[in-house]
């Protein structure tokens, strides 16, 4: 009989293992598959995941990122740490794009201050210009939430791409606003640089908890998961997402042994 196995995957940000570790308990009572693993790493999946991926004994592997949106680990690092794992890998996308974390942004957001007409609701992504991952999900989020959420408007920003978080504060045009940074876990992003970009010490600015623990986060790994079954049955070139096609291809580089490419 053919074992499966879900592989949650995250940096090891301030509160990453206790938050990957609510999903994978939630997954596993829930027995979507026989075994629910996690793993994070801090800066060099391939060279500091090897021996955790090389013990995975499931026949089939559902690896997951646990991030918002591609980054150069998604995309680089860690299916090339995946060519460890003896099993079939399906390498799952990353979260951000689940309708799912629409209603975790809407939650956030409404746990401050309430929609409605004269409320603004501002989303903080990070992601460089030169990468649309982030703001694709920004917007496609934005987007969602001014069809369906009680706002008066809905804006986006990002550390390192225009609209700049710093300029937020000037951007705004209703009388009472809150910021949900579009992150999984608390990182020096969410706890440092994103409040004092906002200059929360100013007040008028509410500012929410990533999605962390959120039950929705859970449902959005699963229907994840169901999807790439699914997509398993229909073995066409467009019908496989891109990151799903990224692990059978990467292989990790030489490096020096101190994860420097040669």
């Amino acid at each position: 009989m053919t074992s499966e196995s879900i592989l949650l995957i995250g940096r090891d940000t301030r509160n990453a293992r206790e938050v990957l570790g609510t999903h994978a308990d939630r997954l596993d009572r829930r027995a979507v598959v026989d075994d629910v693993e996690v793993v994070t790493y801090e800066s060099e999946p391939t060279r500091e995941l090897r021996g955790a991926l090389e013990r995975i004994s499931a026949d089939t592997v559902y690896a997951v990122p646990m991030c918002v949106a591609p980054t150069h680990d998604t995309i680089h690092g860690v299916p090339a740490a995946l060519s460890s794992v003896p099993g079939d890998v399906r390498y799952c996308e990353p979260l951000g794009r689940s309708p799912a974390v629409t209603d975790v942004i809407a939650e956030r957001g409404t746990e401050l201050v309430p929609a409605s007409d004269d409320a603004s609701l501002v989303l903080v992504g990070t992601g460089s210009s030169s990468k649309p991952y982030y703001r694709r999900t920004a917007d496609y989020h934005a987007a969602r939430l001014r069809e369906q959420s009680g706002y008066g408007e809905v804006l986006t920003c990002y550390l390192l791409q225009n609209p700049a978080v710093e300029c937020v504060r000037y951007n705004v045009t209703k009388g009472r606003s809150v910021a949900v940074p579009l992150f999984l876990t608390r990182t020096e992003a969410t706890e440092g640089r994103i409040p004092d970009e906002l200059e929360l010490a100013r007040g008028g600015i509410e500012y929410a908890d990533p999605f962390g623990e959120h039950p929705r986060i859970t449902d959005a790994v699963h229907a994840e998961v169901e999807r790439q079954r699914i997509l398993t049955l229909d073995a066409t070139p467009s019908a496989t997402p891109f990151e799903a096609r990224l692990s059978p291809t990467r292989r990790p580089a030489p490096t020096d042994g101190e994860g420097v490419q040669r």
